[in-house]
């Protein structure tokens, strides 16, 4: 009796797991393959007037790397949360993705300026580099360049402490 209705109860438990996690909007954290491992050698120009480029990411120094682009909706509701944990002192680097000067500008003029330096990816080949499947992602690297954590899709103000706690930890 029970086999008879077993793959209607496998259904209605897929479409019951897949109906909760769309109500409570849970994220699931995917971990990028390169954490531990060294950042590729980025060396990307200038994205907007004022900046410097990148010229890899072993700076001596811990810092944040993050993927946006002008035209990424999600990129703009996390925007603010980069401009806290710039005020903590993080140095924070931007790889803008297949976007326009023009648009940068005024995306950063928008909804704030958090980074050191923004290089240019016209083509998503940075983004690509580092396993990056889209806009925005964001990398915590420490000072030789290795890959610490990784946070895919926007962040969330509940990032914002541990970001700030593990980047203290690497300085």
């Amino acid at each position: 009796m029970v086999r008879r209705f077993l793959p209607a109860i496998i259904v209605l438990a897929l479409i019951g797991f897949v109906a909760l996690r769309l109500v409570t909007g849970e994220r699931t954290d995917i971990r990028s393959q390169l954490v531990g491992q060294p950042a590729p050698e980025l060396v990307l120009p200038v994205a907007v007037g004022g900046k410097p480029g990148i010229d890899g990411f072993a700076t001596g120094e811990p810092r944040l790397i993050n993927l946006f682009g002008s035209w990424c909706r999600p990129c703009i509701d996390e925007a603010p949360l980069f401009e806290e944990l710039a005020e903590a002192g993080i140095p924070i680097d931007g790889i803008v993705v297949r976007d326009t000067p023009e648009a940068v500008a005024d995306f950063l003029a928008r909804y704030g300026d958090p980074f050191a330096r923004a290089g240019d990816d016209p083509d998503s080949q940075a983004m690509l580099a580092l396993g990056a499947t889209g806009v925005p992602e964001t990398f915590l690297v420490d000072g030789e360049g290795i890959i610490r954590y990784h946070v895919q899709g926007p962040l969330a103000p509940e990032d914002v402490a541990p970001l700030i706690a593990r980047w203290e930890a690497l300085k």
